[in-house]
This record gives C-alpha cells, sequence and structure tokens, in this order.
C-alpha cells in the first residue's frame, strides 16, 4: 500500500515539475553548416505565444503555426494548444552558432528555455612539428630518439589526431590529446588540438612516411579527413643476416649469385672466394663482381657472376663484405645445384599420411579388442573345448587297466614252465614299456592341449564331428575290452588257458589295433596328426 501511495506522489510532483519549468529536445545541437535542423521547447500545459531568439539573427522569431512570417524560419510541434515551441531551420549558418532561447507565454508569466546549437567549423590544414632535429642533410642517426608534434588549429568542435606509418597505425608512444581555445578577432571561440608522439629510430623506419591525421564533424565522404606527412631519414651501417643460401645453378653454365642487403648511405661492396678478393666492378677469373644496383627503400642488389659453374664452387662458402661511412657488416653465401632447398618440416601430404596410418591402426587395434570380448570371427572357439586330451586320457586309462588284467593273470599261470616265465618277463617288458610310453603320450599330449592353437569355427565344428564319431567307436570298443577281461578272468582258473590269456595279454598291451583316433591339431605344426 504505501508503495503505491509514493509512485501516487511521484507522479503528482512530476507534473508539478514539469508544468513549472521548460523541456528542449535536443539539448545539444550539433551541425555542420548548411544543414537543416528542429528545435523544440515543451510545457506540459497550453502556451499563448512562442518566440525563439537565435543568434546571428537581427530580429526575435514570433511563430506560430498558422503563419511564418521570417523566411527560412517555420514554427515546429504539435501547436501551442499543447505546449509546444519549437523551430525549423531550413540552412543552418556559421553564425547561429550558440545558445537559442525559446520564451512560453503561460498564465499571463512568461518561461524560458535554452538550446546549445554548435555549428561545426573545419579546422585548418594538421601540421607536424620537429621537436628532435635531423641534421643538415635532413638524416636521423639510428637509436636516435625521434619527437615530433602534430598541431590541428582553430576547429569547432576540437579534431581528434591520430597517427599513421605508411597508411598503418604507427603503435608508437603518444601522449594524451590537447585542447586549446584560441579565440579570433571577432570574439568568436574556436579550438586547437595538440599531440606528440617519439620512438627511437630504426634501420627499418628510414624512409617510411609518418602520418598525422585530424578527424572532425566537417568529415564527409566528398570532403576527406585533412592530414600532414613526413618522410623520416635514417642513417645506419649496413645491416647483418644470417646466411643466404642460392639455390637451382646449372653446372657447367654461368651462374648468378644474388644477395639483397640494406644500408643508408649506399654500401661499397668485395667478394672474398676461398681467398680471393674481388672488389665490386672488377673480374678474377671466372669470378666477376658487380656494382650493387639500388631497389629502393635503402635495399641494394649485389650480384656475383661465375663463369662455368663446377661441382667444387657448390662446395665453397662465398664472403661478402659491405660497409659504409656508418659501418661495416659481413655476409656468407652458399650455393647449390638443387632446385629447392631441402625440407625442415613434413609436408602436407606426408601429415596426411600419418595421420591416416595411425587411424587405420588404432580400428585394427580396437576390432581385435572388440572380437576378443565378444567371441567373433577368430575368437569364436574360444569357449569351445574339444575332447581330444580326455579321449587321450581316457585310452590310457583304458590300456592299463587291460595291462594290469592281464598281469594278474600272467602271475596265475607261472606253473606252466620256463617257457612260460620267458615269455611273462617279456610280457612284463611290453608292459613297462607300454605304461611308459602311454604316460609320456598323456603327458606330451597335456602339454600340447595347453598350447592348441584356436582354429576357425568352421574348423571347430568339423573336429568336434571327428570326435563324436571317435567316441563312438570308443564307446564300443570298451564294452567289447570289459567282456574280455571277465572270460579272462574265469578261464585264469585252469592252466590250460594260460597260454591263450598270455596272448590276449600281449595283443592288448601292443594296443596296436587299427581303430582311427581322435584327430588333434597341434599348436606347434599345422598338421593332422593322430593320437
Amino acid at each position: 500500500m504505501s508503495r503505491i501511495v509514493l509512485v501516487f506522489l511521484a507522479a503528482i510532483l512530476s507534473d508539478a515539475l514539469s508544468y513549472g519549468q521548460v523541456n528542449v529536445e535536443p539539448n545539444t545541437a550539433l551541425l555542420n553548416e548548411g544543414d537543416r535542423t528542429e528545435l523544440l521547447c515543451r510545457y506540459g500545459r497550453a502556451i499563448n505565444y512562442c518566440r525563439i531568439e537565435i543568434p546571428g539573427e537581427q530580429k526575435v522569431l514570433n511563430l506560430s503555426p498558422v503563419w511564418s512570417k521570417t523566411p527560412g524560419f517555420t514554427y515546429y510541434g504539435a501547436g501551442l494548444n499543447a505546449g509546444q515551441c519549437g523551430v525549423s531551420i531550413e540552412h543552418v549558418k556559421a553564425s547561429n552558432n550558440g545558445q537559442v532561447k525559446c520564451s512560453l507565454g503561460v498564465e499571463g508569466e512568461e518561461l524560458s528555455g535554452t538550446i546549445d546549437l554548435v555549428v561545426a567549423l573545419r579546422p585548418k590544414q594538421p601540421m607536424i612539428e620537429l621537436i628532435t632535429k635531423p641534421n643538415r642533410d635532413g638524416y636521423f642517426s639510428e637509436n636516435t630518439e625521434f619527437h615530433a608534434r602534430c598541431i590541428v588549429r582553430d576547429g569547432r568542435p576540437p579534431a581528434n589526431i591520430s597517427w599513421y606509418i605508411d597508411n598503418m597505425p604507427a603503435n608508437k608512444n603518444t601522449n594524451q590529446l590537447q585542447i586549446l581555445s584560441t579565440p579570433t578577432h571577432d570574439n568568436v571561440e574556436l579550438s586547437t588540438s595538440v599531440q606528440e608522439i617519439k620512438w627511437h629510430l630504426a634501420p627499418e623506419d628510414s624512409n617510411r612516411k609518418l602520418v598525422c591525421r585530424s578527424h572532425h564533424q566537417t568529415d564527409r565522404e566528398s570532403v576527406p579527413a585533412q592530414e600532414a606527412a613526413y618522410i623520416i631519414m635514417v642513417r645506419y651501417a649496413p645491416v647483418s643476416q644470417p646466411e643466404a643460401s642460392v639455390y637451382g645453378l646449372y653446372l657447367e653454365h654461368t651462374a648468378i649469385v644474388n644477395i639483397t642487403i640494406r644500408a643508408s648511405p649506399p654500401p661499397t661492396i668485395e667478394w672474398n672466394v676461398a681467398g680471393v678478393v674481388i672488389p665490386q666492378g672488377r673480374t678474377e677469373g671466372r669470378y666477376s663482381a658487380y656494382d650493387p644496383q639500388y631497389l629502393g627503400n635503402d635495399l641494394y642488389n649485389v650480384t656475383l657472376a661465375i663463369g662455368g659453374l663446377t661441382l667444387e664452387d657448390t662446395t665453397k662458402v662465398y664472403q661478402l663484405r659491405a660497409s659504409n661511412e656508418i659501418g661495416i657488416a659481413d655476409y656468407s653465401v652458399r650455393i647449390s645445384s638443387s632446385s629447392k632447398p631441402p625440407s625442415s618440416s613434413l609436408d602436407v601430404a606426408a601429415i596426411v599420411g600419418i595421420v591416416v596410418a595411425i587411424a587405420v591402426l588404432l580400428l585394427i587395434v580396437l576390432l581385435v579388442l572388440f572380437a576378443r570380448a565378444t567371441g567373433r570371427w577368430c575368437f569364436g572357439g574360444k569357449s569351445l573345448k574339444t575332447p581330444t586330451n580326455e579321449t587321450s586320457d581316457t585310452e590310457s586309462a583304458d590300456i592299463k587297466a587291460t595291462s594290469t588284467s592281464t598281469a594278474t593273470a600272467t602271475t596265475t599261470a607261472t606253473t606252466t614252465g620256463a617257457g612260460a616265465a620267458h615269455d611273462d618277463d617279456a610280457e612284463d617288458e611290453q608292459q613297462n614299456g607300454g605304461n611308459g610310453g602311454a604316460s609320456a603320450a598323456s603327458d606330451a599330449e597335456r602339454a600340447n592341449g595347453k598350447k592348441a592353437k584356436r582354429l576357425p569355427a568352421f574348423a571347430v565344428a568339423i573336429l568336434k564331428r571327428f570326435n563324436e564319431r571317435d567316441a563312438n567307436k570308443h564307446s564300443s570298443k570298451d564294452n567289447n575290452a570289459e567282456t574280455g577281461i571277465n572270460e579272462q578272468t574265469q578261464d585264469n582258473n585252469t592252466t590250460t588257458t594260460t597260454t591263450a590269456a598270455a596272448t590276449a595279454a600281449a595283443t592288448t598291451i601292443d594296443g596296436n589295433d587299427n581303430e582311427p583316433k581322435a584327430l588333434v591339431w597341434q599348436s606347434t605344426s599345422p598338421v593332422w596328426t593322430f593320437k
């Protein structure tokens, strides 16, 4: 509730203030000579009359929406009843610069307001003043602190200043812009802008154009900004540079060796080839030194001609000495018959090839990891266990059991004589040899089983089919062997069957039946073997 009351009171106070004062639009008008403009004074109630005084005009303008008595000046606004008193100036003159005063008659009293009318006056041409003076020839020495001042006089409003070197921003040390008042003889106040710049000169500053450019309200496309320029001249010794290389020279032809140097004043040069000194303009044997050629901007082209270039010439280092009244500089030049210099970095094609190779390698690694994790492709048979080792172990156990039974029967039949004993000894030796061979084969098969090579899915399926077939055959064989053992145990009660039991035992121990065994893929050798 209190907030609503405050808003209401603020509105009332605002209305009261608007009734008690004159509002103006704009507060300041910045114009060029000849521009058109509108100036407006407003009051919150109806007004009785509207009078406007403009600097440079002889009379006061009494304006109304219904009449216009002064050419070039007309009423501007929504009418006297709306409390508006304004003027439209067709062409602003330089003499109109100053304060425009409007007077409004309201209920027996007169209220007034003012508007600042600034008619821009184009300043004079900028001027560069040298604080640091050059020598009598107009040159500065290297490392001299160059100090200059730009002055733009008699502007309204004051002009801004910017510095350029060869049409690029100078980016040098400048002080803050200074504005000075400069009254004229007719008491019209104008302004002068001043700014200074300074830096230490280097060889690259020589023959460069320093520009001071003014920016002002009166600038137009048809009337560009005004500027002043100064050419800086610097004296310095020949500028040193790294060892130069010249490529693409032809053997057995005249070779032209060029090098560009910077110096001011012009340099005097001499070449030194393997201890032989060739001054400029002279010829020594196959070597000719030419006078330096001026290229502009303190640059000189220095040339050495070599007649009938040999392979030995390409192994030499060519020394050049340039000197002027400021100093001396030495240069080294190497030449080559190669068409281009050796590349110190990879070209774009090599970089692209390396990136592609790395991407392919990463893709292969990711595919291998994915296949191994999901059991696909060449890892598809990882979870399938072939019964080769179990079959081998079962066969070994069967042979051992059969051998034990046979040995028992043979022991019972030892009363048959020396010939039977001799057969028993041979049988024992064969048993021991068979058991040792079976055990060794079983151990080797287990070791090979640990190293079994993973096969593709189709090979695993074929192997599984072979193992199932062998398993059926071994099952039938085991049943027959068990029946034979029971019959042999019964026959051992009589001595008449001793010879037959020994013969059966020898046959069992030998184990050289014609039954096919399981096919096993050995990891050490890619061949199929029978176990």
